[in-house]
């Protein structure tokens, strides 16, 4: 089979292996939809943590095509989208309920083999049944709409508060969705005027810049979901919180970079801080919400591609009015 296959940091390419065969509690599903991510660009530069050689890709779906020995859960022909976390389950995090801060936690697309293979085998408590009338191409993008949940959770956004979204890109356009179904009124800031005209057909205002977020809300805003992950949003997302207000940081940052902030000034204004990390408990959510049409997949995804596309396209850096890109089967 053809899989995107990073071999070591830097180097990223679409090879032949072997087809995977399922071992005992696995299913061996054959890939219809994965989508490119943030991540994938931080594990080709070494600026997340993998395990090379590993094919990439954690944001997948796709179709059942073999169960591994004991799997009585799933049969061939079934249609699942992968929630890539793997948790231990013995570990102090995991028996207290926090799987995404597991010690030992192994991602499927980062320290096993993933989804920009045509066949990917993974446990089959990691492959959730996709609801009725779910498309396969939409079920990709549950992964990342499940970390959106959770961050949401984090945030605990009421109606009525208003709520700033930083970044453009399929995170912050996921989670201005589901700001907008907790009831908030939601300010989306990109300087990607592409990505603007999505989040208004969204329902959202937007404005192009920190700067002009301090203008229009010179108090702070209740909410701020920080999604770009680049230090100018992170740095800025507490400064742009008002009194009392919750910033949380949702993007993903490479590891080692650092920013600043005054403790004095979030004591001060009592700013509750907060990080979001994968998505614990939320990928059966997120599933629900896109079969349902109450988060809308479709206008995110800019792009489908080949496999054979994907090195230049997790070498580069997304264009301005690329959200997300998919490679399609």
């Amino acid at each position: 089979m053809r899989a995107g296959r990073l071999l070591s940091v830097g180097r990223f390419e679409v090879v032949d292996l072997p087809e995977p065969e399922p071992g005992p509690g696995e299913v061996l599903v054959r890939v219809s939809h994965a989508g490119i991510c943030g991540t994938d660009r931080h594990l080709l530069r070494g600026e997340f943590p993998s395990r090379p050689p590993v094919t990439l890709g954690h944001e997948f779906s796709g179709v059942v095509e073999a169960v591994g020995e004991g799997v009585g859960t799933h049969r061939p022909g079934d249609r699942v989208a992968c929630d890539p976390n793997i948790a231990c389950g013995g570990c102090a995090p995991c028996l207290g309920g926090r799987v995404n801060l597991c010690e030992r936690l192994v991602a499927v697309g980062v320290g096993r083999d993933g989804g920009f293979g045509e066949f990917c085998a993974f446990p089959a408590h990691r492959a959730l049944p996709l609801p009725e009338g779910l498309s396969l191409r939409d079920a990709a993008l549950a992964e990342p709409l499940a970390c959106c949940l959770h961050a949401a959770d984090i945030a605990a956004i009421r109606p009525g508060e208003r709520v700033l979204v930083l970044g453009g890109g399929v995170i912050g356009l996921l989670c201005l969705q589901l700001a907008r179904l907790a009831g908030a009124e939601v300010t989306l800031c990109t300087r990607s005027a592409a990505r603007r005209r999505i989040a208004e057909d969204l329902g959202a205002d937007t404005i192009p810049s920190a700067k002009a977020a301090r203008a229009a809300r010179p108090c702070g805003w209740d909410g701020v979901l920080e999604c770009a992950g680049v230090a100018e949003t992170v740095r800025e997302a507490p400064r742009l919180t008002a009194r009392g207000g919750r910033a949380v940081i949702v993007g993903v940052m490479p590891a080692g970079e650092a920013v600043s902030f005054e403790p004095f000034d979030l004591l001060f204004r009592e700013v509750d801080l907060h990080t979001a990390f994968l998505n614990p408990w939320t990928q059966g959510r997120a599933l629900d919400l896109l079969a349902s049409g109450a988060v809308r997949a479709g206008p995110l995804v800019t792009r489908e591609i080949g496999r054979d596309e994907l090195p230049a396209l997790v070498a580069g850096s997304p264009g301005p009015a690329e959200v997300k890109v998919l490679v399609a089967s």
